[in-house]
């Protein structure tokens, strides 16, 4: 069973920064790379998102602070949070769509923003 493995998370003060990795297995049956993330008590929304095409998509509370990117084997992809605000604290969940229809979600990774 495929599995992603993620890291980075952890406290960091408001204004701060932190960067997300997950690294997935077989970039041939890669549709999309990215993260979603689910603060207790809301629903889970997308964070950011990037396609084999490169097509890349952010949800609203993070476009101007948060940059997705990938390696050039487009195995890992990176989340690069700027400006962190403790609303973004949340598990931050990276999922991998895959060109079979499957889908596929990380364990999480705790993002706390707090002084």
């Amino acid at each position: 069973q495929a599995q992603l493995v993620e890291s980075g998370g952890g406290t960091v003060p408001p204004g701060g920064s932190m960067r997300l990795s997950c690294q997935a297995s077989d970039a041939s049956t890669i549709n999309a790379m990215g993260w979603f993330r689910q603060a207790p008590g809301r629903q889970r929304e997308l964070a950011a998102s990037i396609t084999r095409f490169d097509r890349i998509n952010y949800g609203d509370s993070v476009k101007g602070r948060f940059v997705i990117s990938r390696n050039s084997a487009k195995t890992t992809v990176f989340l690069q949070m700027n400006n962190l605000r403790p609303d973004d604290t949340a598990v931050y969940l990276c999922s991998v769509g895959r060109t079979t229809g499957q889908m596929e979600w990380g364990q999480g990774i705790q993002v706390t923003v707090s002084s």
